[in-house]
């Protein structure tokens, strides 16, 4: 089966086309970096308007790189959260109307499902069946979670951060530091060079329970932000060459510490072969060392998207919807989607209770 894809949770808008169970016949993906750069940050109403001009051209351009007609297409897939609000209506909108048109099942994906089933795309890594039951940390720019897979649609929540994610530190760290946007990739290139341990930014460990989380594996950035920010005013210097590099290297060490930290002791407390790292910041190639270096001492084979796969796109949607298929054979075709923005945990609630 062909299951077409759309991806509009943000600032990116992505189409992809998958045959069961992965071979990617096409993964478009249209990036808005440029319109948000003056701004700093994404801009939903500019988000939303791009979407809309863009979507169109890019649907057409998939089916034309798959060798496809759209009377080839099994099914529809779309994230319907978390993300931006009206980001997300565009794309299921459209999803809906192509649905409805096609009269093929529709399928409402999570973001952060698809974050994890990016995993498997590589055609190097295992079969999703033949990992579990494995840990997976995902890092993006709105979210930091740590998730025990049990099966396809059955996770458990193992921890999260309790403010920011690691990619809005790496952004907020870089706006102070005068980089620009996006930070993370900007903040990498500074550190090149840096010495790690130059500056002891804190590594955010929480003391307090919550949503029954065990605080021990959950994350929080804000003191190191207001850690960045006093030193800057106490040395200014340290936004500037040539002490720059090595505050950068610094701060983004602290960062992805925290993570290690936290995914180590994951690791530590339960019996699992693979450990998995998906979403955005898993692109950074000193989060992929310390990873490496983390599931050898673990004893634990390390799954990582590859990059292209790591930022949003459509083609890890479509690998969510793959796995989500059999689960529901007896749901409605095509259902009234609404929009989360929210949605957080959504799916990987399945096991908390």
């Amino acid at each position: 089966m062909n299951i077409l894809a759309i991806e509009t949770s943000c600032d990116e808008t992505s189409v992809a086309i998958l045959e069961t169970p992965r071979r990617l016949r096409a993964n478009l993906v249209f990036t808005q970096i440029a319109k948000h750069r003056p701004f700093g940050g994404v801009v939903p109403e500019i988000a939303s308007r791009c979407h809309v001009e863009e979507l169109p051209g890019l649907l057409r351009q998939a089916l034309t790189e798959a060798g496809l007609d759209w009377r080839d297409l099994g099914a529809i897939a779309v994230t319907h959260g978390p993300g931006l609000a009206s980001a997300l209506l565009i794309g299921i909108a459209a999803a809906q109307a192509l649905a409805l048109r096609l009269d093929v099942p529709l399928l409402g994906v999570n973001h952060l499902e698809g974050h994890l089933c990016s995993l498997f795309l590589d055609e190097s890594a295992p079969r999703f069946e033949d990992a579990l039951p494995f840990i997976t940390l995902i890092v993006s720019g709105g979210h930091t979670q740590l998730i025990r897979v049990e099966a396809p649609g059955r996770y458990r929540l193992l921890g999260q951060t309790l403010d920011d994610a690691a990619g809005e530190a790496l952004d907020k760290g870089a706006k102070l530091l005068g980089l620009g946007y996006p930070g993370g990739p900007l903040i990498e290139r500074a550190a090149q060079g840096g010495d790690v341990r130059r500056i002891k930014f804190p590594r955010g460990q929480p003391t307090e329970h919550a949503a029954g989380l065990d605080p021990e594996l959950c994350f929080s950035y804000s003191g190191l932000k207001t850690a960045l920010l006093y030193q800057i005013k106490a040395n200014p210097a340290a936004a500037t060459e040539p002490e720059l590099k090595n505050t950068a290297a610094s701060y983004q060490e602290a960062v992805f510490d925290a993570l290690i930290e936290r995914s180590m002791r994951a690791l530590e407390r339960d019996d699992v072969k693979f450990f998995g790292c998906g979403g955005g910041v898993s692109i950074n190639q000193r989060l992929r060392e310390k990873l490496a270096v983390m599931a050898e001492r673990a004893g634990t084979r390390l799954l990582l998207a590859p990059p292209k796969f790591c930022t949003d796109n459509a083609a890890m949607i479509a690998a969510a919807a793959c796995r989500q298929l059999p689960l529901a054979p007896d749901a409605e075709k095509i259902p009234r989607l609404d929009v989360h923005p929210e949605l957080i945990f959504g799916v990987f609630q399945a096991l908390e209770n």
